[in-house]
């Protein structure tokens, strides 16, 4: 009896093993992105602590975005290299709570503070002259610590949604993580639906409130751009907004196929690939989109590099 209910109280990822060929090569890529997310953030990170000309609202908000990428990334990326390594991946119940958890508030924290950053580049354009007062350091701090606890409230509400729901199909998942679509299906059939409607309001506040958000804050954008008559002026504001509407393109692309389809519709085995861009590819593409076009973090590069090579 002992060994039965140990047993069921382990889930079984079965990862990408339906794709044995295609195992090393997401390996190496699994890895690559990892890397990138990690030394590419920290770098920027760096950059905008030691950098005095990158004190501004906007590189502080994309600090954090930075921090809420490689917490996002560290929570799915080790188990899914173990797994990738020809093993199927066996969690307990409650380190797959745990993994769901972690990755839902970061998650959802970076839907808010990717909303937050779309308000800032919205008052840098659309009031150019008093941005300076209205993104005060204290505002500063409140939105981002805004994220970080809407992030941990959302997740805190779902799981303990799913956690208090028996778990009635085999305790067998065609994915690589603890995700919240796929966990549901293994929902016993009583009451489910009342539980699936409260987890799905949720989800839609997290992921459409901010979005709203953003839309209103891009609309804002450019009818202060249509009203611009040189050219210096739509060039800045679309390097000032460009990085940014790449990257909510990026991740609420993705993030709202997996969370926002019924329940009953979710296919595990698509649902994967999806998030696997939305955990993996994003997080190590942000840096790169935030850094490439951006004159400000190359010329703090630069400097950086200077003061190191001086004896």
């Amino acid at each position: 009896m002992k060994a039965n209910h140990s047993s069921a109280e382990r889930f079984l990822l079965l990862g990408f093993s339906d794709w044995p060929s295609l195992q090393p090569v997401l390996f190496a890529l699994v890895l690559l992105c990892y890397l990138l997310t990690l030394t590419g953030n920290a770098a920027l990170v760096l950059l905008a602590i030691r950098d005095p000309r990158l004190h501004t609202p906007m590189y502080y908000f994309l600090c954090h975005l930075a921090l809420v990428d490689v917490g996002f990334t560290t929570s799915v990326v080790p188990p899914l290299l173990a797994s990738l390594r020809g093993s199927m991946l066996q969690l307990p119940r409650a380190g797959c709570m745990a993994q769901l958890c972690s990755s839902l508030a970061l998650g959802s924290a970076e839907c808010v503070l990717l909303a937050v950053m779309a308000l800032d580049r919205a008052a840098a354009v659309c009031n150019p002259l008093r941005y300076t007062s209205l993104a005060s350091p204290l505002l500063c701090r409140t939105l981002a610590g805004v994220s970080w606890l809407g992030g941990l409230a959302n997740s805190a509400a779902q799981t303990a949604l799913l956690a208090a729901r028996p778990l009635c199909a085999p305790r067998c998942l065609d994915h690589f993580i603890c995700e919240l679509p796929a966990l549901l299906q293994l929902a016993c059939r009583g009451g489910r639906s009342a539980t699936e409607r409260q987890m799905f309001a949720a989800r839609v506040v997290i992921l459409l409130v901010p979005s709203a958000v953003i839309l209103a804050s891009y609309i804002a954008v450019g009818r202060a751009v249509w009203g611009m008559h040189s050219s210096s002026g739509w060039r800045k504001a679309a390097s000032t907004c460009g990085s940014h509407l790449t990257a909510v393109c990026l991740f609420y692309g993705s993030a709202t196929y997996t969370y926002l389809q019924p329940t009953h519709s979710y296919n595990q085995g698509r649902g994967k690939f999806v998030s696997l861009f939305y955990t993996v590819v994003t997080p190590a593409l942000n840096p790169l989109i935030y850094t490439l076009r951006n004159k400000e973090v190359k010329g703090a590069a630069l400097r950086l590099l200077r003061s190191l090579g001086r004896p």
